[in-house]
């Protein structure tokens, strides 16, 4: 097992190994695959909400993490502009995607799983985002899976209280292809974006968000169905209407 000490030093520009992509190898695909029969759930336009005005400094004081959420329903509406607001895709090409948020060399290395427990017009369950397709798949309806995902974030009580929880998983491949070793940095300053994107667009529509970095790896890994190295999570959220 390697310290933090020595994985920054691995990791310094000058310690770094030659990139995949300087050694002409081809670059991992922009979104995870998903099988050719699965049912693709459409959301409606992001930019079809009407948000309440508010002035961008009253929206920053405001932002707190909240962990206390009423029984109130989101709207599919709603989902939707937060999902756009967090990996919405602006530009996409063979070699790149533009998109709501920053990040390294525009890798986009996310791909957003979401708790369901309350949402207008959509069965509880686990789903996925497919962020190219602005669309959504169902990964898990099992009666027990809210339960999972509390257990995998270590019992914190308003995973299960929250109209949803986001899990941020990290498709390792696409940012490692071209940074190497310094790859998880950047991964790691990635999900602090997302997230960030998460907290504001959740006040603009009267909701709180608490980030949580306290969960078990490899519970969480296993919920999501994930090898815990080409996939792995790495940031969690919920989400919900104030008390």
């Amino acid at each position: 097992m390697i310290t933090w000490k020595e994985y920054f030093e691995i990791s310094k520009y000058q310690n770094m190994s030659e990139s995949l992509q300087r050694q002409g190898l081809s670059q991992p695909p922009l979104e995870m695959p998903y099988a050719a029969a699965t049912i693709l759930i459409d959301l409606p336009d992001p930019h079809g909400i009407v948000l309440p005005k508010m002035d961008f400094v009253e929206l920053l004081e405001k932002r707190e993490s909240l962990r206390a959420y009423s029984d109130e329903s989101l709207s599919v509406q709603e989902f939707s502009f937060l999902l756009w607001a967090t990996q919405g895709v602006k530009e996409v090409n063979e070699k790149f995607t533009k998109r709501t948020v920053p990040s390294a060399g525009a890798r986009h290395p996310f791909e957003t799983y979401i708790l369901v427990n309350n949402v207008e017009e959509l069965k509880s369950g686990l789903y996925r985002y497919l962020a190219l397709e602005h669309k959504l798949i169902m990964v898990n309806d099992s009666v027990d899976i809210s339960q999972k995902v509390t257990e995998g974030c270590k019992m914190q009580k308003h995973v299960q209280n929250s109209a949803l929880t986001f899990c941020w998983v990290a498709d390792f491949q696409r940012m490692y292809w071209r940074y190497s070793e310094r790859s998880l940095r950047y991964v790691m300053l990635d999900a602090g974006h997302v997230c960030q994107n998460l907290y504001l667009a959740a006040e603009a529509i009267q909701c709180g968000v608490c980030a949580i970095a306290a969960y078990d790896d490899d519970l969480m890994n296993a919920v999501l169905d994930l090898d815990g190295e080409a996939q792995f999570t790495a940031y969690i959220a919920t989400l919900g209407r104030r008390a």
